[in-house]
């Protein structure tokens, strides 16, 4: 899919397909959780680290929306900061618009990076100033990059920007406890939108949400993808939010990526077995009768995780070598999957 700049014209690599924007190598991030030092003298224990991402990698093209899912304390919002610069990676590169963020030397020169993308939190009530009027909330990123200075030139941006959302620009003048949590979530897209960003990272920006107002943000978000030629990352645990807002789908499972795929393919012919649990897991209400995988079992405890694949403990097709060899992301009929089984064709496939 060709991305559109703002003066119309598709950004592309000469081939017809679109550039790569966003490219993460081996990306990953430890978190120290082991106790106190003191605590560990006297009771011989050993320093605990957690693992949180693995060594993630994927490429995002201009215009492109990729959606990263999976269950609770897969990684999927660790990578989202990450990649914000909101933590620092342990591990990995990455390359936005071919530039490597970790080597950029100066801090003026990293502000012009940032200022190319912005990030929709998760709670909508907890990412807006309770103390701030709507309009200073949004006009924020306007004065923080020194975009514009007078004042009347960034209240009519902001109106702009509140219009966009399909706010009224008056609504500048009030608090974010006047509005409901679908308007508050317009009101943070506003304000990510304000430095005229071509890269969102949006952080399961539905999930607080009603689903009927889930829809609304959802049809927002691709009018405005539409409108203003915009990239997506959008982490979600939503399969049928995923399966609306999607070009390809990434699924995380204990920090590391387990397959990659169009949306239509992933949903048609899920490859790897915790994508097709998670699948199975979608209620169906067309009644086909297609036989269903249940998830079960629990995912294991990241700070001691399984030997070899970490979705071992769980896979009815696991074996000797699944246990003690950990599966790298490879090729494999126009997808991307990390499981000994789908590449030996263990697991019986729809067809393609």
């Amino acid at each position: 899919m060709a991305a559109v700049s703002e003066a119309g014209e598709a950004k592309s690599d000469g081939t017809g397909e679109a550039r790569v924007l966003l490219e993460v190598r081996d990306l990953a991030r430890d978190f120290d959780v082991s106790r106190p030092w003191l605590n560990r003298v006297l009771e011989g224990a050993p320093r605990q680290v957690l693992k949180a991402v693995d060594g993630v990698s994927f490429s995002i093209r201009r215009g492109e929306t990729l959606s990263l899912v999976g269950e609770s304390g897969c990684g999927k919002s660790t990578v989202a900061r990450l990649i914000c610069g909101l933590y620092a990676p342990s591990r990995g590169t990455i390359v936005f618009d071919g530039q490597d963020m970790g080597a950029v030397a100066s801090r003026e020169e990293m502000l012009r990076l940032r200022r190319r993308f912005q990030m929709i939190f998760q709670d909508p009530y907890a990412s807006l100033n309770p103390r701030w009027r709507v309009g200073r909330i949004v006009a924020e990123p306007l004065r923080a990059h020194g975009l514009l200075r007078d004042r009347a030139a960034i209240a009519k941006r902001v109106g702009e920007l509140l219009a966009d959302v399909r706010l009224a620009p008056q609504d500048a003048e009030k608090f974010p406890h006047e509005f409901s949590g679908g308007q508050r979530q317009r009101i943070s897209i506003a304000r990510a939108l304000s430095s005229n960003p071509e890269f969102l990272v949006c952080d399961e920006p539905t999930s607080a949400l009603d689903v009927s107002v889930q829809a609304q943000i959802l049809n927002l978000m691709k009018d405005l993808q539409r409108e203003h030629g915009l990239t997506y990352l959008f982490i979600s645990h939503n399969l049928a939010v995923v399966s609306h807002i999607s070009d390809r789908v990434g699924v995380m499972y204990l920090g590391r990526i387990v397959e990659i795929a169009p949306t239509r393919e992933l949903f048609r012919r899920p490859l790897h077995p915790y994508t097709q649990m998670l699948a199975s897991a979608v209620p169906d209400i067309t009644m086909s009768g297609k036989a269903r995988t249940p998830v079960a079992g629990e995912v294991p405890n990241p700070l001691d995780p399984p030997p070899g694949c970490a979705f071992n403990p769980r896979c009815p097709h696991a074996n000797d070598r699944c246990r003690a060899e950990r599966p790298a992301l490879a090729d494999f009929e126009g997808a991307q999957v990390a499981c000994h089984a789908v590449q030996e064709r263990r697991i019986p496939l729809a067809p393609g």
